[in-house]
């Protein structure tokens, strides 16, 4: 079964992600791009909770958000994500966020996690991690 390189994820802004302005909490962004990573490699066939049980983590190390436009009350977004492999010992999640209808840019950036085990301690992404990736067309 192929899986496409990006995965898809709709989101709808909830009224308690909106500030006095109208528009989204900037530190929403953040989150979307959670929601984005998790469904990326859930669609992929690893869970998060899967792969920590199997013993590897994820800690965010590095982040860049660009915040192109509004978001308001109830819009509908989409989150288009990508991965590729960081360094030996690193995977970076590419996110970009728009209004599902029409397209409107919202935010877009990257984060990029350290693979560690359950204790911290850096590792190289298992056999089963690369292939996750590398049978899904990814190339990591």
């Amino acid at each position: 079964m192929s899986v496409p390189d990006v995965n898809q994820t709709f989101l709808r802004v909830r009224y308690s992600e909106t500030d006095q302005m109208g528009t989204f909490y900037n530190s929403r962004a953040l989150e979307w791009f959670e929601c984005g990573r998790t469904e990326f490699l859930r669609q992929r066939g690893v869970s998060y909770v899967q792969m920590e049980a199997d013993g590897v983590m994820l800690p965010l190390v590095e982040a860049h958000v660009k915040y192109r436009g509004r978001a308001r009350y109830d819009d509908l977004l989409s989150v288009q994500t990508t991965a590729a492999m960081s360094g030996k010992a690193r995977v970076r999640f590419e996110v970009v966020i728009t209004k599902a209808q029409g397209g409107d840019p919202v935010a877009d950036g990257w984060t990029e996690h350290a693979i560690v085990t359950p204790q911290g301690k850096p590792i190289r992404p298992p056999e089963w991690f690369v292939k996750v990736f590398s049978v899904q067309g990814v190339d990591l």
